[in-house]
């Protein structure tokens, strides 16, 4: 595939599996084997019925979700794509209740492709910067931000 061939693919994820929203889509653009380390996830995701999973979950909890890709670079059969996404917090995410907060993050994804179909994804994006956003985290400066960090360490430990 020639690189802006790799780059629609990439694109072609976020427009219409985040933005709207499409099930087939997944099946579409990625490989049945298809795994995805996810920063916000525990786990890397393995297989394409997990990926849609996954994919469910944000979109629950984000249902006005929009990506918006700023930049692509592709070289081999990987996809480099920076993005921001703009959403609401109308469902639980994480054990975390619906805030109605909106928030703005950036991000990045390097998607591996073979035969016009994502087989890994990397995606690492500001998962902290999400948290303060919706009020989950506290911003640096409010007070209490070190004990409540500390107490929220803490928690994950167990």
């Amino acid at each position: 595939m020639t690189a802006d061939e790799l780059k629609l693919v990439a694109r072609r994820f976020f427009e219409e599996v985040w933005n709207e929203g499409s099930p087939t889509a997944v099946e579409d653009l990625s490989a049945s084997d298809i795994v995805a380390y996810d920063a916000g996830q525990p786990e890397p995701v393995r297989g394409i019925e997990a990926e849609k999973e996954r994919v469910r979950q944000y979109r629950s909890a984000f249902p006005d979700v929009h990506f918006t890709v700023k930049d692509q670079i592709a070289e081999g059969d990987k996809v480099l794509s920076r993005w921001e996404v703009h959403a609401t917090h109308q469902g639980a995410l994480l054990g975390i209740p619906p805030t109605g907060k909106s928030f703005t993050v950036s991000g990045m994804t390097v998607d591996q492709i073979a035969d016009g179909k994502i087989f890994q994804s990397w995606i690492n994006w500001d998962t902290l910067g999400l948290m303060q956003q919706i009020g989950v985290i506290p911003k640096l400066g409010q007070g209490g931000f070190m004990l409540r960090m500390l107490l929220l360490l803490r928690r994950f430990k167990r």
